[in-house]
């Protein structure tokens, strides 16, 4: 590849990161913002928009939940591994991240929805964390792309202990069922949103020389064509 082209590969990744980092930090201004009018309404937003399993008239709540959180503690919880998984999601493709997120809101909600207990309301944006970290680990093995394997390698060496969250065994007032269907929105998320080009990456073909063009006109010219 041309030194051109290696520039302006950089380049663009560079401003995709850049755009990835702004979609990040408006997502989470726009959780902690919701947040702020929950508190100030008494947390009467998060009982109304939670997800309350077997309700229809709560299945579009899978995509409200993710936004609201009970109390300060929980959304300061959320808030670190949200903006790094998130970003490391993103920095290659905000389009593909923002497909990726509705996957996870569907996959975590339904979990919940389906299979919670219907006693129990949940909130909450760790479904959303569970499914970043799921997509970041596997994304590079199944793009066959260096860096991000490498990256996930070092998330999954560091992060491991994530999955325990996603047992029965998680502790009291944890939805595990929520984490559970984050993570396999994000592994089903890095299948069907993998890069699809042989290598991960199109490979530019090499313009003709000069002398190698007029050659082939001349021949062609030769043929009565």
């Amino acid at each position: 590849m041309a030194e051109s082209d290696i520039r302006s590969a950089e380049a663009v990744m560079i401003a995709e990161a850049r755009k990835a980092f702004f979609v990040v930090f408006g997502l989470l201004a726009l959780v902690w913002a919701v947040q702020l009018a929950n508190w100030s309404d008494g947390n009467a937003l998060a009982v109304r928009f939670a997800i309350r399993p077997q309700e229809l008239d709560s299945l579009g709540t899978v995509f409200t939940a993710p936004l609201l959180h009970y109390g300060w503690a929980h959304l300061e919880g959320n808030s670190g591994p949200l903006f790094v998984f998130a970003f490391l999601a993103a920095y290659r493709g905000v389009a593909r991240f923002l497909v990726l997120t509705v996957l996870l809101a569907v996959t975590s909600g339904l979990a919940v929805w389906v299979f919670q207990s219907p006693q129990i309301a949940t909130v909450g944006a760790s479904g959303l964390v569970f499914g970043y970290f799921a997509y970041v680990v596997l994304r590079g093995i199944f793009d066959r792309h260096l860096i991000d394997s490498l990256i996930g390698l070092v998330m999954a060496a560091s992060f491991a202990y994530l999955v325990f969250g996603a047992l029965p065994s998680a502790p009291g007032g944890v939805s595990w069922l929520d984490h559970l269907g984050g993570l396999a929105g994000g592994c089903l998320g890095a299948w069907l949103l993998r890069d699809r080009r042989p290598g991960g990456a199109a490979v530019p073909t090499a313009p003709t020389a000069p002398s190698e063009r007029s050659a082939l006109l001349k021949e062609l010219d030769d043929l009565g064509l």
